[in-house]
């Protein structure tokens, strides 16, 4: 019979006063984060789109700046000698205990492992330092001094119109609706051709998160109809009328909507939380496919949404015995692709050097994925999670791919017996590229198919303009086909802000000499772009250029850019649907 032994009694101070420190740097973010977001309402009643792009930026920049803050207090107030390995496993000891009563435990065990992984050896990242797995159970957090994180509302006793109006009101939004009646209306016809023959139960109900989602220049309900057995979920949108005033937009009802509203390919949230998981817990409920690590992201938890993630990923490799290999596509002048077959994910390096005619440096092409981490992605620009120190079980690498990292990122491959250990990488979801799908489309006779892809490209070119960003390389290999069939690009090596790039004519030919020569006769400066130079790169197939004429031939023309530039810089900032405009109320159109 095996001998229980007991911890013995934490002794140390120091070690609970770093984890005291640790929490309340985590506490002082939340703080922040909740402060910045609850204004969001506000920005949104006042239609002030610049403030909330703005505050939207600033937000993603709290988390490292708490860090760091915590960081150097720790390095200011104690002495390396004094942080014996028993200390540091006290302070976690002591953290847990702390976190008892918390409401928001799982986000403050993210934060402990930040902070301690800036000031502990990778060797150290293991469960005995740091929470590698997580300690302090999520569900049931709240408490009854605590805001409920949803309401419900029973359209069978007091009428489906009744319900939809005390539900719309009570967010208590200050901006009028220009007809909320007519609206209320409109969205109660759509549940009702929803439900269809149904038979409303008694105890039909309607949940809806307390805290509206703000993002870009909406605001969205988040809402289930309960009626028995049977689950539908539901957003409402809710926008500025062109003339003045509030409306509801639509209702969104299939899944493949919804989930594109709450996709990768879009920025964060601002989302009013008391009790963050009990919020990731509905939205599951709605999207039950949806890994929680994306929930988090999109709620602006992104930093615990990485946690999540590479938890999985762990999870993954344990569960797993495919090899990483190199993925399908061009390969690329800057980026090493690689990818683990049976994980929907690719991993990439930048490559130590870029030969001509790529003129950068890394740390320009990290510059270029912070603007991206940190910018409006309209649903067309794939997120990305970038980590430091990443092991990888040595036996699940092919020599030739280890060669490969040897060749071109040797500064960011450490290997040991048993390990692969990247230094710096950037995880995306993967997709299939562009130009693959166009060429297995036509393969297979699929003529609609590629037209609708040669549109959704066009529309991403567009929706990406309208953000502000001009994708540089624009070549099919560098955007890839999600599973609902849109198209996003992620390659961010070229990008530049529309605003800084000066679109021209290519101006006339003066004589035959000009017209024959093999360089340009004319003055080029570095941000100068020619769009009727697209042409030959992108339409030499014939068909693919017969559906981007069609749809498209704008995207070649200076005055299409200069003209998007223009009402840019004259602060408009434009209206980017994440549902279709066929769905929309035909009044709001």
């Amino acid at each position: 019979m095996s001998k229980i032994v007991f911890p013995k009694l934490l002794s140390s101070q120091i070690a609970f006063d770093i984890a005291r420190t640790i929490l309340d740097g985590f506490d002082k973010h939340y703080r922040l984060f909740r402060e910045t977001t609850q204004l969001a309402q506000q920005r949104f009643e006042t239609a002030d789109w610049k403030a909330g792009q703005a505050a939207a930026k600033e937000r993603i920049a709290y988390y490292d700046t708490r860090v760091k803050e915590c960081e150097q207090i720790l390095e200011d107030d104690y002495q390396r000698e004094d942080l014996s390995d028993e200390v540091w496993r006290e302070v976690k000891l002591h953290y847990m205990g702390l976190l008892i009563d918390h409401l928001r435990p799982e986000l403050a065990e993210t934060f402990f492992n930040t902070v301690c992984t800036k000031l502990l050896h990778r060797t150290y990242f293991n469960n005995d330092f740091i929470f590698v797995r997580p300690a302090i159970a999520t569900e049931y957090l709240e408490r009854e001094d605590t805001p409920a994180s949803y309401r419900v509302y029973y359209p069978s006793s007091d009428g489906l119109q009744f319900s939809l109006q005390r539900l719309v009101t009570n967010f208590q939004l200050s901006t009028p609706f220009v007809d909320l009646k007519r609206d209320i209306a409109l969205v109660a016809q759509r549940l009702q051709q929803h439900f269809g023959d149904v038979v409303l139960e008694p105890n039909h109900q309607l949940q809806v998160l307390a805290s509206l989602f703000f993002r870009n220049k909406a605001a969205y309900i988040i809402a289930k109809s309960i009626n028995g057995n049977q689950e539908i979920p539901f957003v409402i949108p809710i926008l500025h009328s062109k003339t003045g005033g509030l409306v509801l937009d639509t209702v969104l009802f299939d899944n493949m909507h919804i989930t594109v509203l709450f996709s990768f390919t879009r920025a964060y949230f601002m989302v009013d939380m008391e009790v963050p998981s009990a919020y990731v817990q509905f939205i599951r409920s709605i999207l039950p496919r949806k890994p929680r690590s994306e929930i988090y992201t999109m709620l602006g938890l992104q930093k615990h949404g990485k946690n999540l993630f590479y938890r999985d990923f762990l999870h993954h490799l344990k569960y797993s015995s495919d090899r990483i290999q190199v993925a399908p596509g061009i390969r690329g002048l800057v980026m090493l692709v690689f990818a683990l077959p049976s994980f929907p994910y690719v991993f990439k390096l930048i490559k130590d050097s870029f030969p001509p005619p790529k003129e950068t440096t890394k740390a320009l092409i990290k510059e270029k994925y912070l603007l991206v981490k940190n910018h409006d992605r309209v649903g067309r620009m794939a997120d990305t999670l970038e980590y430091s120190n990443v092991a990888f079980p040595r036996a699940r690498f092919s020599e030739d791919l280890l060669s490969e990292i040897e060749r071109f990122a040797p500064s960011i491959l450490e290997l040991n017996e048993d390990e692969v250990i990247i230094k710096h990488l950037y995880i995306e979801r993967r997709m299939t590229p562009l130009n693959i799908w166009l060429t297995e489309a036509e393969q297979r006779g699929d003529d609609v198919g590629m037209e609708q892809a040669i549109i959704e490209y066009g529309n991403a070119i567009k929706e990406l303009v309208c953000a502000n960003i001009f994708p540089g390389d624009m070549l099919y290999k560098n955007f890839g086909v999600t599973r609902h069939r849109r198209v996003v690009f992620y390659d961010y090596d070229e990008i530049e802000l529309i605003v800084d790039c000066n679109f021209r004519h290519i101006p006339q030919a003066r004589n035959d000499e000009d017209e024959m020569a093999a360089e340009p006769w004319y003055p080029v400066a570095k941000n100068d772009v020619f769009p009727e130079q697209f042409g030959p790169f992108l339409l030499g197939n014939a068909k693919v250029k017969r559906y981007f004429l069609k749809h498209h031939a704008d995207l070649l023309t200076a005055a299409y850019w200069q003209e998007r530039k223009q009402r840019i810089v004259d602060g408009k900032v434009e209206d980017i649907f994440p549902y279709p405009q066929e769905i929309r109320f035909k009044n709001q159109i």
